[in-house]
């Protein structure tokens, strides 16, 4: 238990860590933002296959095809449900919120939430690794999530200092943001602790949302700014890497 609370706290706290360099760097560039998330995105990716959608098909038994093909769609069609009641992040930043020195209150916090609700998911995915009882998947799985999380941090600092919030409150944004990985951690954890029955759709839930993060929120962003070939190799990076530690760790 002590090294699931650990974790949730270092996923969620990755967002934070990220928002601080934010602060640093207000005006960071696309590239370097792009390189970062395409990194993070390709070990996202080979987590979520590793890690999650494969071990679903091996708890599964006679019926794992179908539990996991379920439970990708399922983990899909959750987080799309989202994006249609709250948008997302590349939906938010830009002509809504940095055009603007004197948005009003309700977009700043629109962002926010928007940011925090699709932090859910991402957090729960993290706590079903570890009720899988394979800490090392669940590790690796928790550290792909976190390394995304970093530039998430990282990019919504600037728009909410243009909207006029105080460096203070922006902060505190910030950490709320990351506390929701921290629930969601505990949540997928318990959830799947409690029931183990439902693990195998868990994990390939968990391992659907990861997917319908990386297809509709991270590779869109980084092919956004005319780096797409640089992104490209970087999700490859990333991908390799989480594929060369999953053989080592074993």
């Amino acid at each position: 238990m002590e090294m699931v609370l650990l974790t949730a706290l270092g996923v969620g706290g990755a967002t934070i860590f990220g928002s601080l360099i934010g602060f640093l760097f207000k005006k960071i560039s696309h590239s370097f933002s792009d390189i970062v998330l395409s990194f993070a995105a390709g070990v996202m990716l080979s987590a979520a296959v590793l890690g999650l959608i494969l071990p679903s098909l091996d708890y599964g038994g006679s019926y794992g095809l179908l539990i996991t093909i379920a439970g990708i769609f399922a983990g899909a069609l959750c987080l799309n449900l989202i994006d249609k009641l709250v948008p997302h992040l590349h939906k938010l930043v830009g002509p809504d919120i940095e055009a603007h020195n004197n948005a009003n209150l309700s977009k700043v916090l629109l962002f926010v939430t928007a940011i925090a609700i699709h932090n859910l998911p991402e957090g729960i995915a993290a706590g079903v690794g570890f009720g899988s009882g394979n800490t090392t998947q669940a590790l690796l799985i928790a550290g792909g999530i976190a390394l995304q999380n970093i530039p998430e941090g990282m990019v919504i600092i600037g728009p909410m200092l243009a909207a006029g919030v105080t460096p203070r409150k922006t902060f505190i944004c910030a950490m709320i943001t990351g506390l929701v990985e921290v629930v969601g951690t505990l949540i997928g954890y318990f959830a799947v602790s409690i029931a183990s029955a439902i693990l195998p759709f868990a994990l390939a839930f968990a391992g659907g949302t990861m997917l319908y993060v990386v297809s509709d929120e991270m590779i869109p962003e980084t092919h956004a700014h005319g780096n797409e070939r640089g992104a490209t190799y970087a999700l490859l990076a990333g991908f390799c890497v989480m594929l060369l530690t999953d053989i080592l760790l074993g």
